[in-house]
């Protein structure tokens, strides 16, 4: 326990000192019978191993936890017997995750025999370490020996600002800290085998997708105006990927046709004056409707040089609870953050927060410059708890705010299953609270891992209402891929709250429809409104959107019934433009990332229109990802047949591919070809 004292009479610190005491009355019989009969169920579990799909002797699986129940048991209790020293991680290439070597690494140091511990140490868990330099600054923020992977032992109290809040930790997070803090070294990493096919559980998978209604036809004539916020996730392409190289087609719920496009990179022309971005039309005829045409209008950021890069204070919120201990959750988390903490520089500082069934501080403020301190800090994470994700994000962000740099990159990075099961849950809390952070001026990066119980609908909340993206981790490569390669696009916003607004002119444009951005879709009239939240765009960003449009001469089958006329209100009169050779005019509002007032741009489309066949690599490629995705939703007027039609537009137009993910779409999409239909 910490020798550093609060005030005397502060109240949270006396509770928990109240709780203390009454721990360490327990009958300590009980604490040793309950140690006897763990090492006795431990030397079974080692006795009669069971054969893994992969050769490997492991426990049976106990569904979500990822662990077998003796294993959990010994976690529970003995997470106090052992301690490991700090060690630096050795940076692995991300093709070792494709091969399958994802985490295995050397085994880490069996657990030592629960029964060598003294009841009292079971009970009141290990004494703080001798302070220094590192432990006295963690005092400072009022918790110190934090055990590997949990939340802090020791209790400190401070006054004012985030050091106060620190020493209170709020009653319910310090008493848990006690028991919730006593990590184990866990048994050996299962390796992560994405490429190979793997058996689901249904009675143990419980991910969760938000359903999705594909955006229906609309009459130029009734509602000229599209409006929807900018998107700039990609999770859900990375989630398909995982689930075909594991032999499923993914859920339909899952498929968010706006994130599948938005994963690529164009080579679009970037902005060359003082606008955040660039804009790019392109209109065609649509692949999938031969009798409509397909426009993409595309929004381009510069890249940033890291020269250029603004001083970072980046708070990492990692989730350690039980669910997070499987190989492709925390161990792949730990070496995808530690690639990244390997790009920072003295100039940046890094916290680390953690919570299971509590919150806690595993590495206070450091500077980027302190390497092996933020790498030991990671390398000592493990898994065990419940998840009480609301109070990580309340401490994250108040750290964040302590520690914010004007002018600077201000982010809550939260990597997380997103499976919230004590505290607030409820999404309607979550996503107040999440209204409320984003005041701060912190933005969020969320980070999403695992499978089964992934709550993809929880995370892509987060993002939404947080200010942020998100993005989902399933190898070494993507990890690489969007905090190192990609670090300017998800690290640093150029452009927050970016809406989009078409206005389709009735002569030309008989109806339409815009293609994914179900959950993204504003009122009009929330367009020019400073106070609707909306998308935010990073340093290199990309966002494509497409409109299928019906020619207002062309049969429009897909089109609702038009509405009765109005009987007080007289019929809308073409103005002089809609005469013109105008298609549509482009509108975008954006904020400047410290700025409270948007700014306008506004383009306009020409109706000039190319065959498929002879427009950009861009605009073939976009609407080929864009059409597969439609036919394995199986959405209305896209055939199963499509997605023949899109591997071979996409093979068109694979000239730019830097980093070989055009290529990779297509493998996939010939291995999903020979999955059976969920």
């Amino acid at each position: 326990m910490s020798n550093h004292r609060g005030p005397a009479h502060s109240p949270v610190v006396e509770d928990v000192r109240a709780q203390q005491r009454k721990s360490r009355f327990r009958p300590r019989i009980f604490t040793s019978s309950i140690a006897l009969l763990l090492t006795c169920a431990v030397a079974c579990s080692r006795a009669v191993p069971t054969a893994s799909p992969t050769g490997a002797s492991s426990a049976p699986r106990d569904g979500r936890m990822g662990s077998s129940g003796v294993e959990r048991e010994r976690s529970d209790v003995a997470r106090n017997v052992t301690a490991k020293a700090p060690t630096t991680p050795t940076e692995e290439t991300p093709r070792d995750v494709e091969k399958g070597e994802a985490n295995s690494g050397a085994s880490k140091p069996p657990l030592a025999p629960v029964a060598s511990a003294a009841p009292s140490q079971l009970v009141d868990g290990p004494k703080a370490a001798a302070p220094s330099s590192t432990m006295d600054e963690s005092a400072s923020y009022g918790m110190v020996g934090l055990a590997r992977g949990g939340v802090g032992q020791g209790f400190g109290a401070g006054s004012g600002g985030i050091v106060g809040h620190v020493a209170k930790m709020r009653a319910s997070a310090s008493v848990h800290g006690a028991s919730a803090g006593r990590m184990a070294a866990p048994a050996p990493s299962r390796p992560l085998a994405v490429a190979q096919p793997q058996m689901k559980d249904d009675a143990f998978n419980t991910e969760a997708y938000k359903s999705i209604h594909e955006n229906p036809f609309r009459l130029v004539s009734e509602a000229p105006l599209s409006t929807f916020s900018a998107d700039v996730d990609t999770a859900s392409y990375s989630n398909m990927r995982r689930f075909v190289q594991e032999g499923h087609r993914p859920p339909q719920d899952s498929i968010r046709v706006e994130e599948w496009v938005n994963y690529f990179g164009y080579d679009d022309p970037l902005p060359t004056g003082p606008e955040p971005f660039a804009v790019t039309t392109e209109l065609t005829d649509c692949p999938w409707a031969k009798d409509h045409r397909l426009l993409r209008v595309a929004l381009a950021t510069k890249p940033i040089e890291e020269a250029n890069v603004p001083p970072r204070n980046l708070v990492f919120l990692i989730d350690v609870s039980g669910s997070m201990e499987p190989a492709n959750k925390l161990p792949l988390l730990k070496r995808g953050l530690a690639m990244l903490a390997r790009q920072l520089r003295p100039t940046d500082t890094v916290s680390i927060v953690v919570y299971a069934g509590a919150s806690g501080l595993a590495l206070p403020p450091t500077s980027g410059a302190d390497q092996a301190k933020i790498l030991g800090a990671l390398e000592n994470l493990e898994a065990g708890g419940s998840t009480n994700g609301a109070e990580g994000i309340k401490l994250a962000y108040e750290l964040a705010e302590h520690q914010f740099k004007k002018g600077g990159i201000n982010r809550v990075i939260l990597a997380t299953d997103g499976d919230f099961n004590v505290g607030t849950t409820s999404e309607g809390e979550l996503e107040r609270l999440m209204e409320e952070k984003r005041k701060s001026g912190v933005f969020l990066t969320l980070l999403g891992f695992g499978e089964e119980n992934l709550k993809d609908s929880t995370m892509e909340m987060l993002a939404d209402k947080g200010n942020g993206n998100y993005a989902y981790i399933d190898s070494l490569a993507e990890a690489k891929k969007v905090l190192v390669r990609e670090a300017g696009a998800t690290l640093v916003t150029v452009a927050k709250d970016v809406k989009l607004q078409i206005e389709f002119n009735p002569t030309h444009v008989k109806s339409y429809r815009l293609v994914g951005y179900e959950d993204r879709v504003l009122a009009d009239q929330d367009f020019n409104d400073d106070t609707k939240d909306a998308g935010e765009m990073g340093a290199g960003h990309h966002v494509t959107a497409f409109y299928e449009l019906v020619p207002a001469q062309g049969h429009d089958g897909a089109a609702p019934p038009q509405v009765d006329p109005l009987r007080y209100q007289a019929q809308r009169t073409p103005s002089a433009p809609s005469a013109s050779d105008e298609l549509a005019t482009v509108k975008i509002r954006y904020k400047p990332p410290t700025e409270a007032t948007s700014a306008l741009l506004s383009r306009t489309v020409w109706d000039r229109s190319a065959p498929l066949a002879s427009a950009s690599e861009n605009q073939r490629f976009g609407a080929a990802v864009a059409e597969y995705a439609l036919a394995l939703r199986e959405a209305p007027g896209v055939g199963a047949n499509d997605t023949t039609q899109a591997r071979s537009l996409a093979s068109s137009a694979l000239g730019f591919d830097p980093h070989g993910e055009r290529h990779e779409f297509l493998t996939l999409m010939d291995r999903a070809a020979t999955l059976p239909k969920q």
